[in-house]
């Protein structure tokens, strides 16, 4: 299931960067006389296709009257070569929204095709691919949103929807079961709470002061399936750190439930996609 779409949210990224990109407005543009045109968008290579809701919104933003005909689904695979987009409207206002369109969708579509590698990767296992708020700032929703595109799960949104109580908050608040009894005691019903452990004896502690999510901070294999041994069924444990396509699969394995990984929206690699006016 796909995290929702907040309309809010993808109106005002477009209008931040149509404003960043077209400013005072598209001199460029003004070189073309206004009639209709069609254009198509086609991918360069393979990728899982994600970001409509932006890409419609680059053009209907600064035309309402453009008109978009998707060929192929949202988080559908895409082979190179592929026609995407069919897109018709006036020629000043395309050429005007291309690049922001394009922006959104060819960075949306790479998190999503980096994050079905992943998915992929761990097929038949019970491990989860999970995300975290290592996002390009201001992106955060979007790339969330191609997170579940691609199959994998959503962490918390950010610091006011969950608590993970990392190695910072449990130095500052004296200790595991301190940290971890006040994340208790603030926390409402439904609210995320976790704990990061860096150790087997880290790991007792929390679960012996209640902890139910924690999270294995750069685990070894051997001590991941340690982990899981001692834990048994009193928590749900996570995985964390130097998680590579190479090694993703040993770690879900292991048993653990849940595997979160940075490089899923900071290490982006942005997709080939191509538009063109359609000569008429």
């Amino acid at each position: 299931m796909y995290l929702p779409v907040l309309p809010h949210w993808v109106a005002a990224q477009v209008a931040a960067a149509l404003l960043e990109d077209v400013g005072t407005g598209d001199l460029s543009a003004k070189l073309i006389p206004a009639h209709p045109a069609t254009a198509h968008v086609i991918s360069r290579e393979h990728c899982i296709l994600c970001g409509q809701p932006w890409f419609n919104a680059s053009f209907t933003q600064l035309d309402p009257n453009t008109q978009m005909t998707w060929h192929v689904q949202e988080g559908q695979s895409i082979t190179p070569d592929t026609l995407l987009c069919t897109i018709n409207g006036m020629a000043p206002s395309l050429l005007s929204a291309e690049r922001t369109a394009l922006n959104f969708l060819q960075t949306l579509s790479g998190t999503a095709t980096t994050v079905r590698q992943y998915v992929d990767a761990i097929a038949g296992t019970s491990a989860q691919i999970v995300d975290t708020r290592k996002t390009l700032p201001g992106f955060r929703h979007a790339q969330k949103y191609a997170v579940s595109v691609a199959g994998g799960t959503n962490h918390r949104q950010g610091l006011y929807d969950g608590i993970l109580i990392k190695e910072n908050h449990i130095i500052a608040a004296g200790g595991i079961l301190p940290a971890l009894s006040q994340a208790q005691a603030i926390a409402n019903p439904g609210i995320l709470l976790q704990i990061e452990v860096e150790s087997l004896d880290q790991l007792e502690e929390a679960l012996q002061a209640g902890a139910k999510l924690i999270l294995l901070d750069n685990f070894d294999l051997p001590l991941l399936r340690e982990a899981v041994q001692q834990t048994g069924r009193r928590a749900i444990l996570e995985a964390s750190g130097n998680v590579s396509l190479e090694n993703v699969r040993a770690i879900a394995e292991t048993g653990v439930a849940r595997i979160s990984i940075g490089g899923l929206t900071k290490h982006l690699k942005a997709i080939d996609l191509s538009m063109r006016f359609i000569k008429t």
